[in-house]
């Protein structure tokens, strides 16, 4: 609706009055008399990235911005402001938040903004850059207020995109077109880094403790099961032990045990019993 406005503004005739039409024609007339000199003064130029907003005796003039290139004025009544149309960062602050779950934290961010109307940025508001950071600062409180620290620190692309419409439906009427806000840091108090630090230690001890204790309690249920073949067939310890034995071999012991057989130790706890 501004932008409407505005556009009618800029191309509709501009009405000086008797005094204002005298005085423009007195300009005209005291530049044509000290050519070339005045053209000096004249001739302006704007860059590719920039426009010209153009006032004569403090009205608009009609037509819209000047730019980009080479554009004319009056230097007795006309005056000008020029306006870059790049896009634009800034960093906001770190802000004192008070959390939806009642946690103070300290938050940062960068917002990236450009001018997309040259005629209302100047119109509008005084200083849109000024502006814009002084809004981006309030809305980033008013935003993070209603969150917990568990989204601040999970959902950080939803609060930008949140706080990036926000605000740039806010400056609209400022001519400022605002392009993306990223959170930058979320710092929380030492006390609660200690404390989450102590929960997320004993969160891992208690994974490690239970990864442990099925480790164990698989290698009961294998061993379990090898006893169980071994009792079924007894040709199977036979062949465990010289498996053992020749791994032994292969390494290179200064001492070297020899396991006996069960049945050899039982042979000779029954001859022991019969010499007694």
């Amino acid at each position: 609706m501004l932008s409407e406005i505005c556009l009618e503004v800029t191309t509709a005739a501009v009405d000086f009055g008797f005094c204002g039409w005298l005085l423009t024609i007195l300009s005209y007339f005291i530049v044509f008399i000290t050519l070339p000199f005045s053209a000096c003064a004249c001739i302006k130029v704007v860059q590719e990235y920039e426009r010209a907003v153009v006032f004569r005796l403090g009205r608009l003039m009609a037509g819209g911005t000047r730019g980009p290139g080479i554009f004319f004025i009056i230097p007795c009544i006309d005056s000008y402001r020029k306006v870059d149309l790049r896009v634009v960062s800034f960093d906001v602050p770190p802000q004192e938040i008070l959390s939806k779950d009642s946690v103070t934290v300290a938050v940062d961010a960068v917002v990236y903004f450009r001018i997309s109307n040259a005629t209302i940025s100047v119109v509008n508001v005084e200083d849109a850059s000024r502006s814009t950071k002084l809004l981006a600062q309030t809305t980033l409180r008013n935003i993070l207020g209603t969150r917990t620290l568990a989204e601040m620190l999970s959902d950080r692309e939803a609060i930008s995109l949140q706080m990036q419409a926000t605000l740039d439906e806010a400056t609209d009427p400022w001519g400022v077109k605002v392009e993306r806000v990223e959170i930058k840091d979320v710092r929380l108090p030492m006390q609660l880094q200690r404390a989450m630090a102590a929960e997320a230690e004993a969160a891992r001890d208690a994974r490690a403790r239970v990864i442990a204790a099925e480790g164990e309690q698989n290698a009961s249920h294998a061993l379990s099961e090898a006893a169980a073949v071994i009792a079924e067939s007894p040709s199977a310890i036979q062949l465990r032990y010289l498996q053992t034995l020749n791994s032994i071999s292969a390494e290179k012991n200064s001492t070297i045990i020899f396991p006996l057989p069960m049945e050899i130790i039982r042979s000779l706890g029954l001859c022991k019993y019969n010499l007694l």
